[in-house]
Order: C-alpha cells, then structure tokens, then sequence
C-alpha cells in the first residue's frame, strides 16, 4: 500500500523573508508565503492560508464565516507589492492607488488555500499596475486590475 503525498509549490520566499519586504504586520499582513516568482514575465503568485482564527470571522459573518472581499484585494496588492520589490523598487513602497473592474465570484471560507496571482502591466518610478486574480482550488474568486504609487519609505 503506498501513501499519496499531496503536492506543495515550492516556497520561494517563506513568512520571515516576507516580513523584511513588506511594512504590514499582524492582523495586516495577508501572505503567508511566495510560490512562484517570474520577474522577467513579470508573474508572482502568493498564498494564503485561511484560518477560522482571523480576526475578521468574528464579525464577517458570525456562523457563516466568509473572507472580506476587500481583505482579499489587499492580499493581492501586497503580492503585487512583492512583485515591484524584486524588480528593484526597494527603497519605495506600493501604495494602493486604484481598484477597478473588482469582481467577486466566489466566497472564500476558514480552510481555503488562497492563491494571490499578480502581473506586473507597467511599473516606473512614480508606480503602476497589475492585473490580479485569487483563486481556490483552481477556482476563481476574485479579480481586480489594482494601481499603486511608489513612494519612499522614508517619506511615510
């Protein structure tokens, strides 16, 4: 009888690495792990595993527990975040600047494996875009083009 070992994407940078490029801290920051990373397509994806433990469960629904959209579209602009620090804005912060054509298609539930995918569209000096989707399971459920400012760290 052999054992079927369930497949795991490579981690390529692990909580502790995530930390050091991101400024957001618990309950805030929403990536758990890098699982791939493609600077010259300009392809990140991100995953977070969701637990009946977050904070926002207690009120986002009580019994019905469902991720806020929003937090989800945050997951993906601090992937997309990531993303233009590898490709060498790491003295700059991302700063949300735009969400549109933000669709939401399926809820995301305490035990899901979120998968953050982010492409880079166009990055300078001065910000950008991307173009993000989350899915579970293969399994769409949100999708959103986020714009973003670069901004100093030391201007924050």
């Amino acid at each position: 009888m052999s054992a079927t070992v369930a497949h795991k994407p490579p981690v390529i940078f692990d909580a502790k690495e995530i930390i050091k490029i991101l400024p957001h801290r618990y309950p805030f920051l929403l990536v758990d792990r890098i699982v791939h990373l493609n600077i010259e397509e300009n392809i990140i994806i991100g995953q977070k595993n969701v637990t009946v433990n977050e904070q926002f469960f207690v009120g986002h629904f009580p019994g019905v527990p469902i991720m806020p959209g929003v937090l989800i579209l945050e997951a993906l602009a601090q992937t997309g975040g990531i993303l233009i620090h590898q490709k060498g804005y790491t003295r700059q912060i991302a700063l949300l600047l735009t969400i549109n054509n933000a669709k939401f298609r399926r809820p995301v539930v305490p035990g899901d494996v979120l998968l953050l995918h982010a492409t880079g569209m166009h990055v300078s000096a001065k910000g950008g875009r991307i173009v993000a989707k989350a899915t579970v399971n293969d399994q769409l459920c949100v999708e959103a083009e986020i714009g973003f400012a670069l901004v100093d760290r030391d201007q924050l």
